[in-house]
């Protein structure tokens, strides 16, 4: 049976753009809606990982738990490989954290693993029915796109098209930022939330008066494209705001005063401007909780250590800024009386709308 909180959804993302609504607070907080994401969504989707750059060289990797699999990003060579990173013998992980190693050794029993995922070796392992060619690590769906490592938990994934996206941002030559920094946090609020809350500039003068509203007041945002994976906005600088840099070659005057933040759909959200890109991705943990991994990434060298420093600096007290939002609103939403809301027009909350649709839309197709 459909589950109501899915049907609403529908009705919802159907209003017409001049009079959309927000979700009541059962979007947010639902056991049960948060399982069938789970099974869906979710575990069709594709899931940025993080920054190719991040894993330069041979046998760099790093760890990431998205759902129920606990996954190994590694290079072998040229190529980037996202693995299960649970070993086949009895399931514990071969790998913790991040690093280089020329193989991964379970801490269990010490069958060890090349970068690449083939079984090396299992010591004093006799069983007629063991076959080294059959116990690598299994691989999930994978590609590289823009610098980020996309994935997807599912052998069907979702189809991947972000055309329209790429000609929005392919000015910036996001492909050719350098990573910088890498942080990982647990926030106590539902993965939708921070989604939507990253993606409208309703709240910027509001809840960062000190941070963001110098440089991209909630007045002078204005909604971007959006498509079948994405929608975007664009917080633009005001004539006094100081600039961010030069950036990409290419990139007109308009660009260069303004941030243009996009999510891909389900859960990496992003902000790009001429000298600084921000990824946040979010893996749902539960239905009120979550991990955020969050990357910083700078374009060539124009920016030395100490500005680097403090845009890590405002990017470390932005989130913080949203974080305690979140996880206040995330208490209240267990109300009765959060049943939702008018949003704001376009240019502040339209991102929210697209984010409906788009959910509403996989829910047909997957019911």
């Amino acid at each position: 049976m459909t589950h109501p909180l899915r049907e609403n959804l529908v009705s919802i993302a159907n209003s017409p753009s001049d009079g959309p609504q927000s979700m009541p607070g059962g979007f947010y907080t639902d056991a049960d809606l948060f399982a069938w994401e789970c099974e869906t969504i979710l575990q069709t989707g594709w899931h940025c990982l993080g920054r190719a750059d991040e894993i330069p060289n041979d046998g760099d990797y790093f760890t990431q738990q998205v759902l129920n699999e606990p996954l190994l990003i590694t290079r072998a060579g040229a190529d980037i490989a996202v693995l299960s990173n649970a070993c086949r013998h009895r399931g514990m992980p071969v790998a913790q954290g991040a690093g280089n190693t020329k193989r991964h050794v379970c801490p269990y029993h010490a069958w060890a693993y090349a970068p690449d995922g083939n079984l090396l070796s299992a010591p004093r392992m006799k069983n007629t029915g063991f076959d080294p060619k059959t116990c690598a690590l299994p691989s999930f769906p994978s590609r590289i796109h823009n610098g980020f490592i996309y994935a997807s938990l599912s052998d069907t994934p979702d189809p991947f098209d972000l055309a329209d996206l790429d000609a929005l941002i392919a000015p910036y030559e996001p492909e050719n930022f350098r990573h910088i920094h890498t942080a990982k946090e647990v926030w106590n609020c539902n993965w939708k939330a921070l989604v939507e809350n990253f993606m409208e500039g309703y709240h910027l003068s509001v809840v960062h008066p000190e941070t963001l509203h110098h440089y991209t007041p909630t007045g002078l945002s204005r909604k971007g494209p959006s498509g079948a994976g994405f929608t975007s906005y664009f917080a633009n600088y005001p004539d006094s705001a100081a600039g961010r840099g030069n950036g990409a070659a290419g990139l007109t005057d308009e660009e260069r005063k303004r941030s243009t933040l996009f999510a891909v759909y389900p859960s990496q959200v992003v902000s790009v401007a001429a000298t600084t890109l921000v990824s946040l991705s979010i893996f749902p943990i539960n239905a009120e909780q979550i991990e955020v991994r969050w990357t910083l990434s700078t374009f060539g060298n124009e920016l030395d250590d100490g500005i680097l420093a403090d845009r890590i600096a405002v990017w470390n007290e932005v989130n913080r800024e949203d974080r305690e939002k979140l996880e206040t609103m995330q208490r209240a939403l267990h109300s009765r009386h959060v049943t939702g809301g008018p949003l704001a027009g376009p240019d502040y909350e339209g991102t929210v709308h697209d984010f409906q649709k788009w959910i509403a839309q996989r829910s047909a197709e997957l019911a």
